[in-house]
Order: C-alpha cells, then structure tokens, then sequence
C-alpha cells in the first residue's frame, strides 16, 4: 500500500485519502508541485501613459501624476503642504496600495528651492529617472518610481 505525505505537517496517510488525519490539510489539489513561483514581468504591466496626458489629467500646479502600477494609471496626486506621505500606510497622503511598497515608504517635502524626494529606508528604494535615490530635489517632467508604481512630478 503506497502513502501520501502531508504537505502541512508531513504525516503518512493512505493515497486514497483526500484530507490528512492528522492536521486536516487537503492532500490532493491538483498541483503537479512543478511551479513554486509567480514570476512577475515589467513588460506584461499595463501599458504607460505618456507626459502629454498627465500634464492634461494632472490640471494646474504641483503634482505627482500616476503613469503606471496597479488600477492607479491616471490618477495624480496633490502634495499635501510641507511634507507629504507616500506609502503603503492607509493614513498616507499618497496610498499605494502593493506589498512592493513600504508602509512608510518616502516623503514629497516642500523646500525653499523648491520639490524633494526622500525615501524613508524602504526596502526595495525609490528611484528617481531609474536611479536610486536617498533625498533629490524633482524638476518638471522626473520619472519616480516607488515599488512597482512609477510617477511623473509635473509643475505647472
């Protein structure tokens, strides 16, 4: 008589059986076990928006405007006076709601010379035009990416 091993707490059980008598967990679900991973792909992500339709989605002013990552495309962000919260927090000034994004992730601080970006020691950084920053200052146009979201800063 041949055994099934229970993949949650490794008792022997007999093949015909469906869930394991020990701890209850299904043996049987289909899966082959050859995949253990979901790979993730930047080019399979949602296609970009470019600058042009930002700046018209974004309206006047200061903002950080969303060009791809999650639902989010589209949407942009007004900063919330000196300092303003990005992260996965939900009392961020600016939720962006994935695990690649650290729950206090950086800050959009207002200086006397104008816009910076500061990342807050999050684990996976945050880049400004694909190079990782710790604080940099943001002119018209500058790509910030924040886990998988990547941003445009527009000031108009």
């Amino acid at each position: 008589m041949t055994s099934v091993y229970c993949h949650e707490c490794g008792f022997q059980n007999a093949e015909q059986g469906k869930y394991c008598s020990k701890c209850g967990a299904l043996l049987h679900d289909g899966d082959d076990g050859s995949q253990t991973t979901i790979s993730y792909s930047p080019e399979a992500e949602e296609k970009e928006l470019d600058t042009t339709s930002l700046r018209e989605m974004a309206g006047e002013g200061i903002s950080l405007a969303v060009r791809s990552g999650g639902d989010m495309a589209g949407e942009s962000f007004k900063p919330a006076g000196e300092k303003t919260t990005i992260g996965r927090h939900p009392a961020s000034d600016i939720f962006l709601d994935d695990i690649t994004v650290s729950r206090n992730h950086a800050l959009l601080l207002l200086k006397d010379d104008g816009y910076y970006i500061q990342d807050q020691g999050s684990l996976n950084g945050t880049y400004v035009n694909r190079v990782r920053v710790e604080t940099q200052k943001l002119s018209d146009g500058d790509q910030v990416q924040i886990g998988k979201y990547k941003l445009t800063f527009i000031e108009r």
